[in-house]
């Protein structure tokens, strides 16, 4: 009786607090001493900071609608109240351009995102940044976290866990990696395993489904891995073609950043969610499917996770295509519309690029299929006796 309540400590209590504070040491490792690098400053000294203020007044302002875009061009002069910053109370007046890319235009009561660009306390320059969204983002992630409480309820609250650990896991453990100097390859890899074990252990638990999917994900992206450094190498692409590569650059000469490895970890990272869905989807299939009928032999278990899969495999492909498609559209417009020879498109980076980092996601999914339906069938039988067998000791 002693060992089985031990037992069930360690699994639900003890084993969970410790990974969680090695994650918490792992962050704190890598984050302790980590310079920040300033791109821009418009004199040596100077200090540039993002800042909320209240436009209070229209003073003057000379716009004219654009026809082709609806939007309206040319500048406002505007006074706004500082409602952060150094500056916080103070009012100003400030010129507001309107242009395609920059279009911010205010009204009195509106709340904006200000620049304050400053060589000393007395001596600064004041712009409009942008609208301040930081209230209806926050609003929209918190009617997010409802749906998935409301609807999934315990399931839906682990599921907000697991979100929250990846993301922790990718801006406070993996970008603070490449900071320092690490391979963004390997520090990709190590930052999919653990954000796959904990995802996986938060949605299941500790359970057969959970050590099915666990196995079958890490084997799955292995293989992608594999697939996708041999697709990056015989392609010539790295993260030197990637549209941010002059700003990674500048950055990495300060920091020492990979910067060529870095569209490895792009598209291996991006395809951790579609392998995870489809990994956990077939392994809890089949141990529902084995607790109904525990006579079933592994091969019809193996059968049942790939009927599973077959249908999970065409959709999560194509959702995974059309959405590398959608973060692409304004520049696949783009060529569409102009006058681009076929092997000119063909052999440009961003279409090298898209096609692989598509690919790729997909044969991670279509890999990660036949390796769970089997590991799932030959595991689930014998962890869900080992489950039973110590709860009967």
């Amino acid at each position: 009786m002693k060992i089985k309540i031990n037992f069930k400590i360690f699994l639900k209590i003890f084993l969970p607090v410790a990974a969680l504070a090695a994650f918490v040491l792992l962050i704190v490792h890598f984050n302790s001493g980590a310079s920040v690098y300033r791109r821009y400053s418009s004199a040596p000294g100077a200090s540039v900071n993002y800042e909320k203020a209240r436009v209070t007044e229209i003073k003057k302002e000379s716009l004219e609608k654009d026809d082709a875009s609806g939007l309206y061009l040319g500048y406002q002069l505007i006074r706004v109240v500082m409602l952060t910053g150094e500056h916080k109370g103070d009012t100003l007046l400030v010129r507001n351009a309107l242009s395609y890319s920059n279009n911010v235009k205010t009204r009195p009561g509106l709340r904006v995102i200000a620049v304050v660009d400053a060589a000393d306390n007395l001596h600064y320059n004041v712009w409009i940044y942008n609208y301040d969204r930081g209230p209806y983002l926050y609003l929209i992630i918190l009617l997010f976290i409802a749906a998935l409480c409301i609807v999934g309820g315990s399931r839906g609250i682990r599921s907000v866990g697991g979100i929250a650990f990846t993301m922790a896991g990718i801006i406070f453990l993996f970008i603070p990696m490449l900071y320092k100097g690490y391979s963004p390859t390997l520090a990709a890899i190590g930052v999919v395993a653990i954000t796959a074990c904990a995802t996986l252990a938060l949605l299941g638990g500790i359970s057969a489904k959970t050590v099915s999917a666990l196995i079958g994900t890490l084997a799955g992206m292995i293989i992608s891995a594999i697939f996708l450094l041999a697709a990056l190498g015989i392609t010539h692409l790295s993260g030197y073609n990637m549209g941010e590569a002059d700003a990674l650059i500048q950055l990495a000469g300060a920091v020492h950043m990979k910067v060529g490895e870095l569209l490895f970890a792009a598209i291996f990272i991006s395809s951790l969610g579609a392998v995870i869905d489809v990994a956990i989807s077939i392994s809890s299939a089949v141990q529902e499917i084995y607790t109904r009928n525990p006579s079933l032999r592994a091969k019809h278990l193996f059968d049942s996770g790939m009927n599973v899969g077959r249908d999970m495999m065409g959709a999560m492909a194509n959702t995974l295509i059309i959405a590398f498609t959608g973060t692409e559209l304004n520049m696949l417009i783009l060529l569409r519309t102009m006058d681009i020879q076929y092997y000119q498109l063909l052999n440009t980076n961003m279409i090298g690029i898209y096609i692989i980092q598509a690919i790729s996601g997909s044969i991670a999914v279509v890999l990660t299929v036949p390796l769970v339906a089997l590991i799932s069938a030959q595991l689930t039988p014998v962890l869900v006796k080992i489950k039973e067998n110590s709860q009967l000791a």
